[in-house]
């Protein structure tokens, strides 16, 4: 492990249940992703990925969006209590807030976010149900790097599930997320092991440029 692995910190914004930052928590525990927590940040303080991070012992912080004008103005003070933490990285886990321009700028090309569909397939919101009524036959999650487009930000890693004949919305979620759980982690990975940047709006990858993001079948695992 390098010195630059051993000191990576990330900070992780949440709005709900956190099982992705648990994914994250549990990479950093065991060794797998070579960073450390400095801290969980939530727009809500009922939000239950909170008690997951107490658990782990890793500082929280919450910023109520409810108390600030505007989204400029929340946006401004929530970079200010990130910037606390020097993070290397900013992990979005389940964040429901669009964020400003100007918050992105601060944070481009060190910052993720996870998304559940095959981008650039269902931006927004309800993409399982998307799915279902557009009758695909298979449907997933993608992890990219976020820039000032909703869901828009050039894709790393990506993985699919088959869509079953009796699926409903709350099936395919949880098998989708299961593979996010995998997919997160992986990427998270090579950040903090320095080979994973963002140049011109492309993926490098070991200094590679990725033509298209990595796309992994329902039982293959992430690259090491």
């Amino acid at each position: 492990m390098t010195e630059r692995e051993a000191e990576t910190r990330l900070v992780v914004l949440i709005s709900g249940g956190g099982s992705n930052l648990q994914a994250i928590i549990d990479g950093c525990a065991d060794g797998s992703i070579p960073a450390r927590i400095a801290a969980v940040i939530s727009n809500r303080a009922d939000a239950y990925g909170l008690t997951r991070a107490a658990k782990a012992n890793l500082a929280t912080r919450v910023l109520d969006h409810r108390g600030f004008a505007d989204r400029e103005s929340y946006d401004a003070a929530l970079a200010e209590v990130i910037e606390e933490y020097a993070p290397h990285a900013l992990l979005l886990a389940g964040f429901m807030r669009i964020l400003t321009p100007a918050f992105v700028s601060r944070f481009r090309g060190r910052m993720f976010n996870i998304h559940p569909s095959l981008l650039p397939k269902y931006i927004g919101l309800h993409t399982h149900q998307r799915a279902l009524d557009a009758g695909e036959s298979r449907h997933g999650a993608s992890v990219h790097f976020v820039t000032e487009e909703l869901d828009g930000g050039p894709v790393v890693l990506q993985a699919w599930v088959p869509i079953e004949r009796n699926d409903d919305a709350t099936r395919l979620a949880a098998r989708v997320l299961a593979r996010e759980h995998l997919i997160y982690p992986a990427v998270a990975r090579w950040f903090a092991q320095g080979r994973l940047h963002m140049r011109d709006e492309r993926v490098l990858l070991d200094d590679t440029p990725l033509t298209e993001p990595i796309l992994l079948g329902p039982d293959a695992a992430p690259p090491p």
